[in-house]
């Protein structure tokens, strides 16, 4: 992944571990009112992945949103 510059600069969590000051909250990844899965799941997963090759490395999330829908999402989008 190429190196890109977001507002706000780095903030560096631990020793090993810098992250963009602007995240990215998977709240909106969920169904209506933030329950149950998103009406377009492959959508979800391209909006994932499009926040990270925009240099996008922290994503604010809980297990509450879906419940545990928009983690799962996020694991299919970006895992290996």
């Amino acid at each position: 992944m190429t190196e890109k510059s977001l507002p706000g600069g780095t903030f560096t969590l631990t020793e090993d571990l810098t992250v963009e000051r602007m995240g990215y909250g998977a709240m909106q990844l969920a169904g209506r009112h933030v329950f149950g899965p998103p009406r377009d799941r492959n959508a979800a997963v391209a909006v994932l992945r499009e926040a990270v090759d925009l240099g996008i490395n922290h994503i604010d999330t809980s297990d509450y949103y879906g419940p545990h829908v928009t983690n799962e999402i996020i694991r299919e989008a970006l895992s290996p």
